[in-house]
């Protein structure tokens, strides 16, 4: 159950920030979404963040550690495209890495 990708007029700039994200996203709704081996969690699309059992938390885990660091933001931005939220138990986690990738640590 896919839900369909949002339009350009679905991002609208508040000027809050240092660098406008507006860009970023209108390059979201024009470009497909990338996949990363990761097709099986779009049964999880429209699920609340809080509502994985610990199994269904631990195939996040799986990708999650098998993703490139440096691709981890990516793989963050592809679930939120296709609406799956993260779990709750990972969202630390994947932010953890994701910071290593900016600060330029591991690959």
């Amino acid at each position: 159950m896919r839900q369909d990708k949002p339009s350009p007029e679905d991002f609208i700039c508040c000027g809050q920030h240092a660098v406008c994200e507006k860009e970023l996203l209108m390059k979201a709704v024009t470009e497909p979404i990338d996949y990363f081996d990761d097709e099986e969690l779009d049964r999880f699309s429209g699920r609340e963040a809080d509502s994985y059992n610990e199994d269904e938390e631990e195939e996040f885990r799986e990708v999650l550690y098998t993703t490139l660091t440096r691709e981890v933001p990516d793989w963050l931005r592809s679930l939120q495209l296709r609406g799956i939220e993260l779990p709750t138990g990972l969202r630390d986690e994947a932010l953890m890495l994701a910071e290593e990738r900016n600060e330029g640590g591991v690959q």
